[in-house]
């Protein structure tokens, strides 16, 4: 609905606040009124309303009340109710304006088509929330002053895009798949919406190599998503019922991973090198038939094209299977960055736990439980 708006009013921030004034009015109303037939529609046409109240507010010179008078015809013109399949696509694409940087493209579409608080986008990116918020107020003002428009571009535009829209659209399957906050574990509706963003980018740019991995990863990561939920806790991936997993997203990722492997003979992609990984595991007939070595080799690929101490936390994992918890615990204790991260004090308990040392576990785990995690994660670091 947001993305509706904007494509209406080509004003993020306006749209924005007209959508939770809405939201707002709704609340006050639906309790004693009912919920109407059509919550979609009452919303919009409220937002619409809510928009226009702005622009007339503001409408001292002349062109704000020619602007008003414009948004009146259109939203007249348009069903309140009309679904527009590309209007978050076309969202993704403002966001990503190679005249933003990227960090700033990220935590733009975080915020605008996850809905995050600007503190859980600041948890995502790895930045304090005065950061982000910084960066969200900066994006938005040049989005304002660049008069970006709010559309598809056209096809030679693409390519300077699809770094900032690829990272977008995988932080959004990512905030799906792994809740960073919240009650529940999983948000299946916005790791399908990544999906189906994933589908029509890879449709726009076949050839692209960075969104052949980006899908290829996405329904990997999905594929499993059967599994990793049982009475309401997550289920850790040695523990899943393999069986589980859908064996259909699992072809379709590896037929990508083949076209992205093909697609990147000379310098590896991220997200292809990324959706081997995932193959290692999708692949694997039982936890412990998982081929380590070749997960490992995989990441040090990942490494030469992305170095992030994040990417060394997750090899770290493998490196656990492969040469045991001594040389994984090594390897992150000397990584910097990460100390307000939770999931890298989780993971020091683990193999803390694993090498009989259960003292610094227990003071890993307290500090893992002092910083902002979802409540699933938060339980099963109270269970060890």
């Amino acid at each position: 609905m947001v993305a509706g708006l904007v494509r209406a009013l080509n004003d993020v921030q306006l749209a924005e606040d007209a959508f939770q004034e809405a939201s707002v009015r709704a609340l006050r109303s639906w309790p004693e009124a009912g919920v109407p037939d059509n919550p979609r529609a009452w919303l919009t046409v409220t937002a619409r309303r809510c928009a226009l109240d702005v622009v007339r507010r503001e409408s001292r010179r002349h062109e704000r009340e020619v602007e008003a008078m414009r948004l009146q015809r259109l939203f007249q013109a348009e069903p309140a109710d009309q679904e527009i399949p590309d209007d978050l696509l076309r969202l993704v694409f403002t966001c990503c304006h190679p005249a933003l940087s990227v960090p700033a493209q990220v935590a733009l579409s975080l915020r605008t088509l996850c809905g995050l608080s600007t503190a859980e986008v600041g948890r995502a990116l790895l930045v304090p929330e005065a950061t982000a918020a910084k960066r969200l107020t900066r994006a938005r003002q040049k989005i304002a002053r660049a008069g970006i428009p709010f559309r598809i571009p056209a096809t030679h535009e693409l390519p300077a895009r699809v770094e900032g829209v690829a990272a977008c659209v995988y932080l959004l399957f990512n905030e799906g798949y792994s809740a960073t906050a919240g009650e529940d574990p999983i948000r299946p509706a916005l790791a399908d919406e990544a999906i189906r963003l994933g589908r029509l980018l890879h449709r726009l740019l076949p050839d692209e190599p960075a969104l052949t991995g980006l899908l290829s990863l996405m329904l990997l990561q999905d594929s499993r998503r059967p599994a990793r939920m049982r009475d309401g806790e997550l289920v850790l991936l040695p523990d899943q019922d393999r069986s589980r997993w859908r064996a259909d997203l699992i072809r379709e990722g590896v037929a990508l991973l083949g076209r992205g492997l093909a697609q990147t003979p000379n310098r590896p992609d991220p997200y292809v090198v990324q959706a081997a990984i995932a193959t290692c595991h999708a692949i694997a007939p039982s936890a412990e038939q998982t081929d380590w070595a070749a997960i490992v080799s995989w990441y040090d690929v990942l490494l030469t094209v992305c170095d992030t101490p994040v990417v060394r936390l997750n090899r770290s994992v493998g490196v656990a299977e492969l040469n045991g918890p001594a040389s994984a615990l090594a390897e992150i204790d000397e990584l910097t960055g990460l100390s307000d991260y939770a999931l890298w004090h989780g993971t020091r308990a683990l193999l803390l736990d694993r090498l009989g040392r259960p003292v610094e576990a227990e003071a890993a785990r307290a500090r893992a439980l002092e910083l902002d995690v979802n409540a699933a994660i938060r339980r099963r670091l109270q269970m060890r």
